[in-house]
C-alpha cells in the first residue's frame, strides 16, 4: 500500500531551507539524495539551536542506522522548502525522527520519511542513554505512536 502525504499540522517543528542550483539533477528536479541531507539538516539544526548537541564536544552523539523516504511531488530549484520534524518513537538510546518536505506554503508533503539515530558514546561508540536535556527536548516534538 502506497503511503499518503502527511499534512503540515502533523509536525511540531519547522525549518526553512532554500534549494540550490546544484540540487537539481539532469531531470530538472531535486535529486533524491538531497532529501536525506535535508532530513539531517532539520534534525541537527533543531538539536544544536536548542542547545542539546555540540557537534564538536558532546560526549553522546547520534549515528544514523536506518533511513527511508517516500516521494509524492517533485521539488526544483529555486523553490523554497520547509522541513517539518517530529519524533515518532523515543527509546532509551534511540529515536525515530520523522521528516516531511513541504514546497513553500503547500499543506501536503512533497516527500516524507524517517531516520533512526542510535545515541552512542563519542569515544567508545557503544550505545548510551539519551541525555536528560535532549530527552526532554525531544518529548516536546513527540507524537503518539501510530
Amino acid at each position: 500500500m502506497r503511503a499518503e502525504p502527511n499534512k503540515r499540522s502533523d509536525y511540531k517543528h519547522f525549518h526553512d531551507i532554500t534549494t540550490r542550483w546544484m540540487d537539481n539533477d539532469a531531470y530538472g528536479h531535486v535529486n533524491n539524495v538531497v532529501y536525506y541531507s535535508w532530513f539531517d539538516t532539520v534534525v541537527n539544526q533543531f538539536l544544536i539551536r536548542k542547545g542539546v548537541l555540540d557537534i564538536e564536544r558532546s560526549q553522546v552523539i547520534g549515528l544514523v542506522i536506518e533511513t527511508q523516504c517516500n516521494y509524492f511531488a517533485s521539488v526544483a530549484f529555486p523553490e523554497r522548502i520547509i522541513a517539518g520534524l517530529r519524533v515518532a518513537k523515543l527509546g532509551n538510546s534511540s529515536v525515530r525522527y520523522e521528516v516531511a518536505i513541504f514546497r513553500d506554503d503547500e499543506e501536503r508533503a512533497s516527500a516524507q520519511g524517517h531516520f533512526i539515530h542510535v545515541y552512542v558514546d563519542r569515544d567508545t561508540r557503544k550505545p548510551s542513554a539519551i541525555p536528560d536535556a535532549m530527552r526532554q527536548l525531544l518529548q516536546t516534538i513527540q507524537v503518539p505512536e501510530q
